[in-house]
């Protein structure tokens, strides 16, 4: 299937490794312009040495998601340089963490990121034939996963504002979905840390995949690339939960 990617203009927040990078991989594997953008300076210099080699134009700074104005100036700026946007990625996460500052950190980086990710990005989203917007959530969003925490709820509350999203843009061609992984295993990720610190509970997440494996960065990556496509000009408003069978819901 070609997916009429080829020129498209690409933004991916947290692109320095795991999702975010293997989704900016694949987007320019498939023809399209990247910006990307992380903290770390170091991993993000590599990401876009690895970009420009697949021969499509790459924008590539360190920006603190956190920072709306720094956010907001980022997208700005990629759109000028790429030439447009006709696709949104929202893929960083603070991750939670301890107590109130947790709450924060999250609030600011998975929620209101993608918040303000939108709203700057939205001009030029408009103006292109194949807008498409695509929020990171979890499935620890669906079902409850390691207890109440910030991540958890915040990501849920992404859900649903992508959901309204899609139906007050639908009008003006911008389509908006969420993609929700479940445990995904790449190097320096998260599980890969669970695998060395709690390795009890890392089998057994494995033993409750149907196949007994965790998924990959590229497995979340070819989704995007889907969703993100006019091969998928007729969905909108949809949650795409991909996670080998983990959860255990039956939707109907």
């Amino acid at each position: 299937m070609d997916l009429g990617l080829q020129g498209k203009k690409a933004i991916i927040t947290g692109a320095s490794k795991g999702i975010g990078l293997a989704t900016a991989q694949t987007l320019a594997d498939e023809g399209a312009d990247v910006a990307i953008c992380a903290r770390g300076a170091e991993a993000l210099e590599a990401a876009e040495k690895d970009l420009s080699s697949r021969g499509v134009k790459v924008v590539a700074e360190s920006v603190d998601v956190s920072d709306g104005d720094a956010l907001q100036a980022f997208v700005g700026d990629a759109a000028e340089k790429l030439g447009g946007i006709d696709i949104l990625v929202s893929n960083a996460s603070g991750m939670g963490g301890a107590g109130e500052e947790g709450w924060r950190n999250c609030f600011e980086v998975d929620l209101m990121g993608a918040v303000r990710g939108f709203e700057a990005a939205l001009p030029s989203l408009q103006a292109s034939d194949a807008a498409s917007v695509i929020f990171i959530a979890t499935t620890a969003a669906v079902e409850t996963f390691m207890g109440p925490t910030a991540y958890n709820s915040l990501k849920g509350a992404l859900v649903v504002h992508a959901n309204g999203l899609s139906q007050a843009f639908g009008g003006a061609g911008v389509r908006v979905n969420t993609i929700s992984p479940g445990p995904i295993y790449f190097k320096g990720g998260s599980w890969e840390m669970i695998e060395k610190a709690m390795p009890d509970m890392f089998e057994q997440t494995k033993k409750d995949h149907p196949a007994g494996n965790l998924g990959s960065a590229e497995d979340i990556a070819r989704a995007v690339a889907f969703l993100s496509s006019p091969a998928a000009g007729h969905i909108t408003g949809a949650h795409l939960v991909v996670d080998g069978g983990f959860t255990k819901r039956v939707n109907f």
